[in-house]
């Protein structure tokens, strides 16, 4: 494995992604990682003879094995699922799950939802914190026949974005194959790192515009309406953040909702079945829970309004029980939160 370059993230943690040339298949000991990351059309498997799920499968790991036995399917939201934990046989193979990356047509060509890739890993490296490094080809880049460069560019910003801001993971690997992949993509890199250098931001705590973020799905809007209510009720003076602009989830992140959360003191998360339903309140509370992992502080106030099948990054010890969207602790709620916004930091 050839190193062409390295994009060190800032932030409290040690991150890089490196740009590497050669064969995700024939690794040597020191070259292991944790996740390989790699790309299908959508319930598509067949082992080409140019694809990395062919190379895989000619050394003993079929994909389509996996993928009918998957461990977390996040393909309607997300574009990937999550293989079982395996030991591959061949010794060229040196990692212990496979993400594949597989949008639905309905969700966009690659290029649009490559930040998915990163929107997945959030819920996946919440729970299995023992996934730290990841490699990946170039990915849709070969038989999906999309170029280097249209697809790397947005793989790197979201990329960067994520890690940035706390996704807990330490290397990602992008691993171009042949030379003329290389060469493509070193150019790409370059100019993304050149850029990044930059425009990285210094170590500086930004200001808190906001009090609170109020994250909700729409269909759930009588009820924060009410919670608003009485927080202003109780403190005139509160400043809150109740207004969402529409998501493109098929762009590679959101800088707007980024910059948002990270002017807030708290972000009240109001968990619901809408709530999982809705792609921008995932979004919303994923980019809370890495910034509450990155600075160690109590950022995220979970307001548990009606049941619903929370994943395990979602649930908490302290959330407040307001359901069945129970108006009277909703009161109650928004007393605690004021109670939280008055304690030292």
């Amino acid at each position: 494995m050839r190193l062409l370059g390295t994009i060190k993230i800032t932030g409290r943690e040690e991150k890089r992604i490196e740009l590497c040339q050669g064969d995700l298949t024939s690794l040597r000991p020191e070259e292991r990682f944790d996740l390989l990351i790699v790309s299908a059309f959508p319930d598509d498997y067949i082992p080409t003879y140019t694809s990395l799920i062919g190379a895989l499968h000619r050394k003993g790991l079929s994909v389509a094995d996996l993928a009918a036995a998957k461990e977390l399917d996040l393909r309607t939201n997300f574009s990937c699922w999550l293989s079982q934990k395996f030991s591959p046989t061949h010794e060229d193979l040196r990692f212990d799950h496979i993400l594949c990356f597989e949008p639905p047509q309905q969700r966009g060509h690659p290029p649009s939802v490559v930040g998915d890739i990163f929107r997945a890993l959030m819920p996946i490296l919440a729970e299995k914190k023992e996934i730290k490094t990841a490699a990946m080809p170039i990915v849709a880049a070969g038989d999906q026949g999309f170029s280097v460069a249209e697809i790397l560019e947005p793989l790197l910003g979201a990329a960067i974005q994520w890690m940035e801001h706390g996704l807990p993971l330490n290397v990602l690997k992008i691993v171009a194959y042949s030379d003329w992949q290389a060469q493509a993509a070193e150019r790409t890199f370059h100019d993304k790192a050149s850029l990044y250098i930059a425009t990285a931001p210094r170590q500086t705590k930004p200001p808190t515009d906001f009090d609170v973020f109020l994250s909700y799905a729409h269909e759930n809007s009588s009820e924060t309406e009410f919670l608003e209510q009485s927080l202003r009720r109780a403190n005139p003076t509160i400043r809150l953040f109740f207004d969402r602009k529409s998501i493109d989830i098929g762009v590679a992140w959101q800088p707007e909702i980024f910059e948002s959360l990270d002017r807030c003191r708290k972000v009240v998360a109001i968990f619901s079945p809408d709530y999982l339903a809705s792609k921008v309140c995932k979004e919303e509370f994923n980019i809370a829970w890495v910034r509450s992992r990155d600075t160690d502080q109590d950022i995220i106030f979970p307001i548990y309004l009606y049941s619903a099948n929370l994943p395990t990054y979602m649930k908490y010890r302290n959330y407040v029980d307001c359901r069945e969207g129970d108006r009277t602790k909703l009161e109650r709620a928004s007393t605690r939160l004021l109670q939280a916004l008055a304690a030292p930091a």
